[in-house]
């Protein structure tokens, strides 16, 4: 007898674990990260054959790849477009008595968040309502705005989405007692975090911050001034808001019922949708022709990072300045790779569409006065909009006077609308040409060195037989036409130049 024992209890602990299988069904979070907002995960299973997806507030459902099973852990890959480098990013799901403890990277987030089980019919209470099919591309006609770069404005540079209509209306009072205002600075540019929720109707409303969007309007235009606003094609805006996925034609409506007056679409959250050139090009011509239905004049910015070569492209669907690179930030490198770099390998600007290198940095203090001078010189040289990002209530003298300077603004707004260029590089300087309606041109020295260094002009270097007449725009003053300038570290000359 005990020796059967023995034997049944030697075979049943030698005998191999029987392996689980995956689980199957639905588990609902009810408390994760905003970003990216996972609300529900499914699995289902054929055999061994894995299937499921993740269900995001920002993405919809993001199918899982690659999955396996083992030891209670399933574990697989999603897509991650934030990443080149890492464009999938490996996450796992431990089922626990409980339900299941989620883990994974996206982006730059570690998550960790716990599920629970849910039903088919709470998941059909939970699934993601995909917005209809995008229209079939057309082109926006011209509409004769933004004849010279826009000017003015945005919220997102100083106070990213800490933001409030008390504070934007102390900004047009701001622009408009400083003068800015008649320096040509116009639109007053609410960026993200405006946004509240959509009533019964789809209608999306201001949150409490701005509780009457239509005064707030009527407040700046009654200072000479134009409102402009933040939106998304996708479900969610970069800081994680209410986007127009699936509202476009009725955001639009209530933008223009509103009076606003400028438009800045951020792809953010569509990035997941739309990620190649026809549906990116489809999703933008969606909404330039429904603010052009609102028969509202509305300058529309598309906020797309350069995707696609969208200089080529941007105006057909109804922009009127597009950007051509990712964020700008108040640092010296960040800027000149821009200024330098990135945005002139872009072409097709002039008057009615603009190559938008971001907004101007100056006055929130993270670069020198000359480095400074040096953004506003490319900017202006390159006819790009000058939007300005910087509490306006605290503008200091030094940026007042680069930023008010007329003579470097009639430069960014000639109307021949022209983009500089460079046309000499030696070592760490640079010497760039633009033309000027009239017959005139503008010349910039650029010292991209970290010592002073000595230029001149001249003539055969911008493409000139001879220089009639020269003038020192920052200084505001004629100089001789062979003078020599010492261009300081990181700095810049801005030259008006008359010749025969």
């Amino acid at each position: 007898m005990r020796y059967l024992l023995a034997l049944c209890l030697a075979v049943l602990f030698a005998a191999p674990a029987v392996a689980q299988p995956a689980p199957r069904g639905v588990w609902l979070f009810d408390k994760a990260p905003s970003y990216p907002g996972v609300t529900m995960m499914q699995v289902a299973a054929d055999g061994e054959a894995i299937r499921g997806a993740v269900t995001t507030a920002w993405y919809g459902p993001m199918r899982m790849l690659n999955p396996s099973w083992r030891d209670n852990v399933l574990s697989f890959d999603l897509r991650n477009l934030n990443d080149r480098d890492r464009p999938t990013r490996r996450w796992t799901a431990r089922f626990i008595r409980s339900g299941v403890v989620l883990k994974g990277d996206f982006w730059s987030s570690h998550l960790v968040q716990t599920g629970r089980r849910g039903t088919a019919a709470q998941a059909e209470a939970r699934a993601f309502r995909f917005a209809p099919a995008l229209p079939a591309l057309g082109t926006v006609p011209p509409d004769g705005l933004a004849a010279t770069p826009p000017m003015g404005w945005s919220s997102w540079n100083r106070f990213a989405e800490r933001i409030d209509d008390r504070t934007i209306r102390a900004m047009a009072d701001a622009m408009v007692a400083s003068g800015l205002r008649d320096a040509g600075y116009r639109y007053v540019n609410i960026d993200d975090g405006w946004q509240g929720r959509r009533d019964a109707k789809g209608v999306l409303h201001p949150n409490a911050k701005f509780p009457d969007m239509k005064a707030l309007a009527d407040y700046v235009h009654a200072r000479g001034l134009k409102l402009g606003i933040y939106s998304s094609p996708g479900p969610k805006t970069c800081a994680g808001y209410e986007g127009s996925y699936g509202h476009v034609r009725q955001d639009a409506q209530t933008f223009a019922g509103w009076g606003v007056d400028y438009l800045k679409y951020d792809l953010c959250s569509g990035e997941w949708f739309y990620d190649d050139a026809d549906t990116v090009k489809r999703t933008y011509y969606e909404m330039g022709a429904a603010l052009k239905a609102t028969g509202r004049p509305i300058i529309y910015s598309l906020c797309q990072y350069g995707r696609f070569d969208v200089a080529r492209w941007g105006r057909s669907v109804g922009g009127h300045l597009w950007r051509t690179t990712g964020d700008i930030t108040d640092d010296y490198r960040t800027m000149s790779d821009i200024g330098f770099v990135r945005n002139p390998k872009f072409p097709h600007a002039g008057p009615g569409g603009w190559n938008d290198p971001d907004m101007l940095e100056i006055g929130n203090g993270g670069m020198s006065d000359d480095e400074y001078r040096t953004h506003m010189t490319l900017w202006a040289m390159q006819a790009a909009p000058l939007v300005m990002g910087h509490d306006l209530r605290l503008t200091s003298a030094g940026a007042r006077a680069l930023l008010e300077n007329r003579e470097v603004i009639a430069i960014d707004q000639d109307a021949l609308g022209q983009q500089g260029r460079r046309v000499s590089r030696d070592g760490d300087r640079e010497v760039w040409r633009k033309d000027l309606a009239g017959g005139a041109m503008a010349v910039a020295l650029f010292n991209r060195g970290d010592e002073a260094a000595a230029m001149t002009l001249r003539p055969e270097t911008v493409g000139l037989r001879r220089i009639t007449a020269l003038r020192d725009l920052w200084r505001g003053q004629a100089v001789a036409l062979d003078a020599a300038f010492t261009v300081p570290p990181h700095g810049a000359v801005l030259l008006r130049v008359e010749a025969e």
